[in-house]
């Protein structure tokens, strides 16, 4: 029986770095066509990139914490780490339900998620709250971030 052909090393490495570069290519321009970088800040308006957060946005607009909270403030943990490893979960999870159209509409928040809003919460209103049995504050609240519902 002959042995299978093989290709040349040549052609092998060559195939290999195309194949890399298309890769590279298409996820550096999804990350540049999707203001990726954007996500990095605290400026509310990357929130906004997605035309589903249009509505949280606006009604943040009118609310409350406006004046003295963004997105991140309520939506990502404090640490460092825990900021970035959210923000990192929260852009693959958009990113996959957008390109993927299989997201919940109107959007929800996951419960572990909520439990991030909970904490922030405390953190802001600890002392305000501290004597409440009970630190469900959005259950009461939940216009309090977004605005009034529509």
């Amino acid at each position: 029986m002959p042995a299978p052909a093989r290709l040349p090393l040549g052609f092998a490495g060559l195939l290999a770095a195309v194949s890399i570069g298309i890769f590279a290519g298409s996820g550096l321009y999804t990350f540049s066509y999707a203001e990726g970088l954007s996500y990095l800040s605290d400026d509310p308006r990357a929130c906004v990139n997605c035309h589903i957060m249009r509505e949280q946005f606006d009604g943040w607009q009118k609310a409350s914490h406006h004046a003295r909270a963004t997105c991140n403030d309520c939506h990502v943990p404090h640490d460092l780490i825990g900021k970035y490893t959210a923000k990192a979960v929260h852009g693959w999870r958009h990113s996959k339900g957008f390109t993927l159209n299989d997201f919940h509409e109107p959007i929800q928040i996951l419960p572990e998620d909520l439990d991030i809003v909970r904490q922030n919460c405390m953190r802001c209103h600890g002392e305000l709250v501290s004597h409440l049995a009970d630190d469900d504050c959005i259950r009461c609240h939940s216009a309090v971030g977004h605005g009034p519902p529509r």
